[in-house]
């Protein structure tokens, strides 16, 4: 563990982004110095310039729930490109907290506060900021190197389960966040954000109310925006969308165009439509143990004999996609991934 401490910092030192006079900058010690919620801040009631937000389909990060918030500038918006990615103004920030419920199946029960992630765009890219919270709940730390901490909860099944759940630490955060080796964020895009949400005032179409609050220019009409089905709704769009959904967002922060995986050429985006870039009768690149000795990434009609399912299947680190953020199995995703291939047309 001295070793690991000892060459993270190294590494802060060497990199001109992450020079600690940079971080310090712009980083506060506690969560509470950047004035983003109310007290007591464990409650998370956002202050009038953060906005509270969700995304259609989340990341599974060992059954953790998240609160998300974004906070732009006074006199700033947001835009975008011809291909409907957010451009954000400097100083904006995404603020994503981590935490559990005591049983996960009582959303009244109580929860406990794990980990509070900042990402700030500065004029020098953006920069993630771990923040761990303290046992007493009233506050988080920042920690560039993260943490680990053993996490209990009732599951669904009503049996208790139990994680070694890992903080990342700040190098390791661009290993997901990741385009054309730049930094920026993976969650908030026009699709992802295209449903609605039950503000203090009401419900309303999240990208209709940032246009309405002027942190967000202009959209065309919400018809025609492009929209992420909630691959946990099993009444939101088809198997393949849901799908897909899941894929998009567990598995193409790596395995996209511009991603750290890209050299695979298996692109799990979810615009991508190539059947052969998707996995379907295509083989690794590399054959090792993450293959399991299958051929394929994906045999139509036979999730067991997928490398895709093998791999979202195990808990081993040196098979089990994705590669971080997880100690678990999603049971749930899997069985999702599961039903979608065995659905497929083997001819």
């Amino acid at each position: 563990m001295k070793v690991f401490y000892f060459l993270f910092f190294i590494t802060l030192l060497l990199s001109p982004l992450l020079s600690s006079n940079f971080i310090f900058k712009h980083a506060h010690e506690n969560l509470s110095d950047y004035n983003f919620f109310e007290k007591p801040f464990r409650e998370h009631i956002p202050k009038n310039n953060v906005v509270p937000y969700t995304i259609a389909s989340p990341l599974f990060s060992d059954y953790a729930e998240k609160l998300r918030f974004i906070s732009v500038p006074d006199g700033s918006k947001i835009s975008f490109d011809n291909e409907n990615n957010f451009i954000y103004p400097i100083n904006t920030f995404l603020i994503k907290t981590f935490f559990y419920y005591h049983d996960i199946s009582d959303i009244n029960s109580n929860r406990r506060l794990i980990e509070t992630r900042i990402l700030k765009n500065t004029s020098a890219g953006w920069i993630a900021l771990p923040y761990i919270w303290n046992e007493e709940q009233t506050d988080a730390v920042l920690n560039l190197a993260g943490g680990r901490m053993r996490v209990s909860w009732v599951h669904y099944d009503g049996n208790p389960l139990e994680v070694l759940y890992s903080v990342p630490n700040m190098n390791q955060c661009k290993n997901c966040h990741t385009l054309n080796n730049i930094q920026q964020p993976i969650g908030p895009k026009i699709r992802n954000l295209n449903l609605d949400f039950i503000y203090s005032d009401g419900i309303q179409n999240q990208l209709t109310k940032w246009v309405s609050i002027s942190i967000l220019d202009s959209l065309p009409k919400l018809e025609i925006l492009p929209r992420t089905v909630n691959y946990n709704n099993e009444k939101d769009g088809t198997i393949n969308e849901r799908a897909r959904a899941w894929l998009d967002i567990n598995c193409a922060h790596c395995h996209s165009k511009g991603r750290p995986a890209e050299t695979s050429g298996l692109y799990l985006n979810y615009e991508e439509k190539n059947e052969t870039a998707i996995g379907i009768f295509k083989p690794p690149i590399a054959a090792g143990r993450g293959s399991g000795g299958l051929q394929y990434n994906i045999v139509p009609g036979h999730p067991e004999e997928s490398i895709l399912e093998f791999r979202i299947s195990s808990t081993d680190p040196g098979i089990m996609m994705p590669e971080l953020n997880r100690k678990l199995i999603h049971k749930e995703g899997v069985e999702l991934i599961q039903d979608w291939i065995r659905g497929m047309d083997s001819q």
